[in-house]
């Protein structure tokens, strides 16, 4: 799982409200990390692997946000890595994990384990956060048609730029002056609690409001298209709707749980002795919280494919497919005319002036049907409602 906890833990000087939940039967808690992030990871990449019997996708061009939610799964399957890996040593050498704790220890290898671990869990899910939230501005500029694929660049350096640097710069004040002599209260924490949980709470306020009006814009563009809103297009507005909702549902159930145990144990910190028979309860609904997360935070990745894609079965097809080569089928039509060049067409002046006339509408199904990708019927809406498809 993924919290700023893990790096404080690193810290020989750590605060009592992280050594109460690190120390909960660190055993369970690793276990049941391992199992969620496991099942999480097969079942992710089961979901993104081809199937038998599924057609490949028509799409006009590739369209960044396709990409971008494929690079959603690969940092959630990374980070996924990142806790097994981690939870799997704390597991197997609880000898080397205890020597984190000893102060001015003389081997290095625990704590930079430790914090480089940690690290590695923070920036991928960290990167996730940005990713998610290129993915809601992406799809209110498609709409608007202000996107391409020239933005995915853009999107590369916000999005790893902004992790690595809220990344180091959170790490670097946490362990200042030195990683054995962590300087101790909140003033000095804070600021790592910051840049972790900032992209989190960006696309919890933000990634609804942009999802809204890309709907809303939608709804405005399908009505555009033919001057009238039928049963399919308003079928096809509410199945991106879904989608959208789908996606916020699963981010909140995968990361409230986070917040509320930071806020637990922000609580806690505060307190002269978080011990006190008074704050029995508030200690269980920590613990119980960071259990909660350990399950749900790497689970994010499988819910994010049912969410992106639904459902898209167990029959794995590896067979690689031959695909054509735009000059193979340039050279075979030219080689079946015999290599003469074709009459002139007096009539292509009228097909040239039906293709303008279809332009706008076409460029409103691409951005359409990018919205839409991984959903068979959103497709077949867009190809019937079509002027070309109606023979226009």
């Amino acid at each position: 799982m993924a919290s700023p906890r893990l790096e404080t833990y690193c810290c020989p000087n750590r605060d009592a409200a992280t050594q109460l939940v690190m120390n909960f039967q660190p055993e369970v808690f690793c276990g049941v990390c391992i199992g969620s992030a496991s099942v999480s990871l097969l079942l992710t990449i089961l979901q993104l692997l081809p199937k038998k019997g599924q057609s490949p996708r028509k799409m006009p061009k590739a369209s960044s946000s396709s990409t971008i939610l494929l690079l959603i799964s690969i940092c959630d399957i990374l980070g996924g890595l990142g806790i097994i890996f981690r939870s799997s040593v704390w597991l197997g050498f609880p000898g080397f994990i205890a020597n984190i704790s000893v102060v001015n220890g003389t081997d290095v290898w625990p704590s930079a384990f430790c914090v480089g671990s940690a690290m590695w869990i923070q920036l991928l899910y960290s990167a996730g956060f940005w990713w998610l939230f290129c993915y809601a501005v992406d799809s209110y500029l498609v709409v608007r048609r202000s996107a391409g694929l020239s933005t995915i660049v853009l999107y590369h350096m916000m999005t790893w730029g902004l992790a690595v640097m809220l990344c180091v710069e959170g790490i670097a004040l946490l362990y200042y002056p030195s990683l054995s002599s962590c300087e101790n209260g909140l003033e000095h924490a804070i600021p790592h609690y910051v840049t972790t949980y900032a992209p989190l709470l960006l696309v919890l306020v933000v990634n609804p409001i942009l999802f809204r009006r890309t709907v809303s814009a939608v709804a405005s563009l399908l009505k555009g298209r033919q001057g009238i809103y039928t049963e399919n297009e308003r079928r096809l507005g509410t199945e991106i709707q879904m989608r959208f909702f789908k996606i916020m549902l699963v981010f909140i159930i995968c990361w409230s749980s986070n917040i509320i145990n930071e806020s637990l144990l922000f609580y806690l910190e505060m307190q002269p002795d978080i011990n006190e028979m008074p704050l029995k309860n508030i200690r269980s609904a920590a613990l119980i919280t960071w259990i909660i997360m350990g399950v749900l935070n790497p689970m994010q990745g499988f819910l994010f494919t049912l969410a992106f894609y639904g459902w898209t079965g167990c029959s794995v097809d590896l067979k690689r497919r031959k695909r054509e080569i735009p000059w193979e089928s340039m050279s075979s039509s030219t080689t079946g005319d015999n290599a003469y060049p074709s009459p002139v067409n007096y009539q292509s002046s009228i097909h040239d002036s039906k293709k303008i006339s279809t332009t706008d509408s076409q460029q409103t199904d691409e951005a359409i049907s990018m919205l839409s990708e991984g959903n068979t019927s959103g497709d077949d809406i867009i190809t019937r409602s079509s002027p070309i498809y109606q023979g226009w």
